[in-house]
């Protein structure tokens, strides 16, 4: 069948093209360097004509609170009116484990608002929530970095490989629409300074640890539950360690 993903190009959507392919889908990666723009709608309908399946991995280009809310709402605005006209019988939209409690942040209201646009827009849709990637712990250490130490806040953890949110992706496309939402978290849960400093070492960057007081993500009220799955959560193969040393065998010599 035809599936359109929206993000075609990026850290989810690339393997996720490759995966629907590999099932002998007809799958086209929308994104705007493919000349399809789901904010502007530019190619949008073009591109979902006869499509069975959508799903959407793009995300907003910035965290700034009014440019996140004006991406993730026009963007999702203009999918669902694409996908109605063209009959699109299932819409898949990935999210993030805790957008409903980490409101104190604009990006995760932004994120909230695309979530709500989506279950009233009248297209059958299952939204896929997962933990923080891997791959965010380099941008959430410099993040936290102030001088020569990552100052991180004292709360759990539990993070996902993207290659496997892309698998569950897969799944979730070709098959029937949940009408609600999916978790998917990794493996392994832990403070997330252990996490960090698994990546720092595994590096070598010099940089040290701070665990401090604060209990907050990014300046939205966090603790142990707030970044971490439901107990019915589907729960991914790769281990972090696993994919540390991947990442090291990958890192020129």
């Amino acid at each position: 069948m035809k599936i359109v993903i929206i993000g075609g190009t990026g850290l989810i959507g690339r393997p996720l093209v490759g995966l629907l392919q590999a099932k002998g889908n007809d799958v086209v990666a929308a994104s705007p360097s493919t000349g399809i723009d789901a904010l502007t709608g530019a190619g949008l309908a073009q591109a979902l004509t006869d499509a069975a399946v959508v799903v959407d991995v793009s995300n907003a280009p910035t965290f700034e609170d009014a440019a996140a809310l004006a991406f993730f709402r026009g963007t999702t605005a203009n999918v669902l009116e694409a996908a109605r006209d063209a009959g699109v019988r299932h819409l898949v939209a990935l999210s993030v484990v805790g957008t409903d409690r980490l409101q104190a942040s604009g990006y995760f209201r932004a994120k909230l608002a695309q979530e709500q646009l989506i279950a009233a827009g009248g297209v059958p849709y299952t939204i896929v929530r997962a933990t923080q990637f891997f791959e965010f712990l380099s941008a959430i250490a410099d993040g936290y970095t102030k001088d020569d130490a990552v100052h991180l806040p004292g709360i759990a953890l539990q993070p996902v490989a993207a290659a496997d949110v892309s698998a569950l992706l897969a799944d979730v496309a070709v098959a029937s629409a949940a009408n609600g939402i999916v978790e998917v978290a990794g493996p392994e849960r832990a403070p997330l300074a252990e996490f960090t400093a698994s990546w720092l070492g595994a590096r070598d960057d010099p940089r040290r640890i701070v665990v401090t007081t604060e209990r907050d993500y990014f300046g939205a009220p966090a603790d142990d539950h707030t970044l971490v799955p439901r107990d019915d959560a589907r729960i991914a193969p790769t281990h972090f360690e696993t994919w540390l040393t991947a990442q090291a065998q990958e890192r020129p010599a």
